[in-house]
């Protein structure tokens, strides 16, 4: 009996020992991601076929401050992201076209409200866990959450009232809109899609805001996009490499992106950045000014510079309307109340030389500019809209109808004087970060000299521009400028909405100071929900009109799109829309040489 029992024992020591092993080598370890066993459904891509390897290097003037896409509010941590996320629907930054990226489909319901995406299956962040409808649902849960204030909150809200969204199976959600809106499946363009495994705990302890920093540590960040984080040396680079799992391929079935690595230099002016391309230390250069431009043109050798036209920027001069408060000096007060009138604004718009601007500024490169929309967005120009000349004359008529006048010196310069017999003087703030703006500053300050207007060009830092502009308003006037992140105009109505925090005039208003605002608002409300684009762009064009005939933004020139690249880089095509050089970055490539000389 004893033997017997013994054996039994050892029996089942041994199977206790193979259920062990076996729960050891079968049970996923700690942070390993789950199988997925569903077959990948890839995008293909048409065009040109690259080589494989190889390393892109470009510069960025500042470091990006996040690779967080809930925070990211600066254009270089913009184009970091963009290389590192993915979003749903995607915007063709070539054709400006809405095309399939993540959702391989969407449907909308006949009354516009419900619209039904379905997932392509099979697909994976660039840390190996697989991507379904629980990562759409917790992204949007966390976007549209008030306490991480992002920016994109206002986008996903309609008349004040938040889109909702439910997921049918693992690879469906359907949104449901509270109203129809017209700007369709372009709406889901621009969300990167949040790793709910990486993120879902910081958020319920509410710090998610305060993650993505460029230290971060690789195995800590994860993303849709071709490339993932790979090493960050302070103050010199940030470097991205090849995500294994991206989910799009050429037309013979390799995965891109093409390249092994893509390195952001941090380069802190224009001008350095120009020499770091001539000496062939970068790879491609967006950004650029008409006069390095025109240099690099000039000596073209291993490189090609393109001017791919027109693009979505637009530069304005706009005055200080907002209410004043306790604070506010006296003296802005006091200028306010001529800024307040519509015929002051309406005669310095006449008397701006935007022709000159464009030649003196851009070299040619650009276009002078009568409202809001671009010459780059030619389906939502307004034909009706006034390109009058310059007018000294209009300008003079247009100030004695509002009460001014004009005294003349014992050296015959003039000077404008308001009904109260005080001189018209005011300063211009702008961005000294921006050469190009200043210069149109300047210029605008010598064309108001012809009026009598004295006119001081007051550069400040950005941040501290921004700053008098948004929050103390202890400003008189100032030239900016913005650039349209689409085709569409629904992405700029926080400029045209009285309540917007970019109407810059008078940001955040709790009611429209004027009729001719509320008016502006009723148009662009009805237009982003009207179903047709015939609707939309009728509206729109009123909105336009009245913008134009108020003047409170003056509208001044668009610069041209100014990029280059080594001819050793393949399927440059650089586009009019964010981001110029890397829209296509998991097409771009090295051609054989390049690739050797990199490796």
């Amino acid at each position: 009996m004893k033997p017997e029992r013994a054996n039994c024992s050892s029996r089942r020591i041994v199977f206790l020992l193979l259920f062990v092993l076996a729960a050891l080598f079968t049970r996923p370890t700690a942070g390993s991601p789950p199988q997925n066993n569903s077959k990948e459904e890839l995008l293909v891509l048409a065009g040109e076929m690259g080589h494989p390897g190889g390393r892109l290097v470009v510069a960025l003037r500042a470091e990006p401050k996040t690779l967080n896409p809930l925070i990211a509010l600066d254009a270089p941590s913009r184009e970091v992201i963009g290389a590192m996320q993915a979003d749903l629907v995607h915007i063709n930054r070539a054709t400006q076209l809405t095309e399939p990226a993540l959702a391989k489909s969407w449907k909308i319901s006949p009354d516009g409200l419900r619209y039904t995406l379905v997932l392509r299956s099979g697909l994976k962040f660039s840390d190996g866990y697989p991507l379904d409808a629980d990562d759409v649902l917790f992204t949007f849960r966390v976007y549209l959450d008030e306490k991480v204030h992002a920016p994109q909150r206002d986008l996903l809200l309609f008349d004040g009232k938040p889109l909702s969204l439910r997921k049918t199976d693992s690879q469906t959600i359907v949104f449901q809109l509270p109203k129809p809106y017209g700007v369709a499946e372009r709406m889901f363009d621009g969300w990167a899609i949040l790793p709910k495994h990486l993120l879902e705990k910081p958020y319920e302890e509410g710090k998610i805001a305060q993650l993505g920093a460029l230290a971060t540590r690789p195995n800590e960040w994860a993303g849709l996009g071709p490339f993932r984080l790979k090493e960050y040396v302070a103050g010199q680079r940030l470097v991205l490499e090849r995500n294994p799992y991206f989910w799009k391929a050429d037309e013979k079935g390799n995965r891109l992106p093409y390249l092994n690595e893509l390195v952001f230099l941090f380069v802190p002016s224009a001008d350095a950045q120009v020499l770091r391309f001539q000496s062939g230390e970068t790879d491609v250069i967006s950004r650029l000014g008409a006069e390095n431009f025109s240099v690099l043109s000039r000596q073209e050798g291993n490189y090609t510079m393109v001017d791919a036209g027109p693009g979505f920027e637009y530069n304005f001069l706009f005055f200080n309307l907002s209410d004043p408060t306790e604070k506010t000096p006296a003296e802005i007060v006091q200028r306010q109340k001529w800024f307040r009138e519509a015929k002051f604004r309406q005669a310095v718009s006449a008397a701006i030389d935007r022709e000159a601007i464009v030649r003196l500024v851009y070299q040619g490169r650009g276009a002078p500019l009568w409202g809001l929309v671009t010459p780059g967005n030619r389906r939502w120009q307004d034909e009706k809209l006034p390109h009058p000349p310059r007018s000294l004359d209009r300008a003079r008529t247009l100030l004695k109808e509002a009460g001014f006048s004009w005294t003349s010196a014992s050296d015959g310069e003039i000077t404008l004087l308001d009904s109260g017999g005080k001189p018209v003087e005011f300063s211009v703030v702008t961005s000294s970060s921006n050469a190009d703006r200043a210069k149109m500053a300047t210029l605008i300050q010598d064309d108001l000299k012809q009026l009598g207007m004295r006119v001081a060009v007051v550069p400040l830092e950005f941040r501290s521009l921004l700053d008098r502009v948004t929050q103390t308003k202890e400003y008189d006037a100032c030239v900016l400028g913005m650039v349209s992140p689409d085709a569409d105009p629904n992405v700029d109505v926080n400029v045209w909405l009285s309540r917007g925090g970019t109407h810059l005039w008078n940001p955040s208003q709790a009611h429209p100071a004027t009729p001719w605002e509320a008016e502006i608002d009723r148009l662009i409300d009805e237009q982003m929900y009207a179903r047709t684009f015939e609707q939309r762009k009728k509206l729109y064009d009123r909105a336009q009109e009245l913008l134009r005939e108020y003047q409170p933004m003056i509208f001044l020139a668009s610069p041209d799109i100014l990029t280059g690249a080594k001819k050793s880089v393949g399927n440059f095509r650089p586009a009019v829309l964010e981001p110029y050089v890397l829209w296509n970055v998991e097409q771009l490539y090295l051609k054989n040489d390049a690739v050797n000389a990199t490796r």
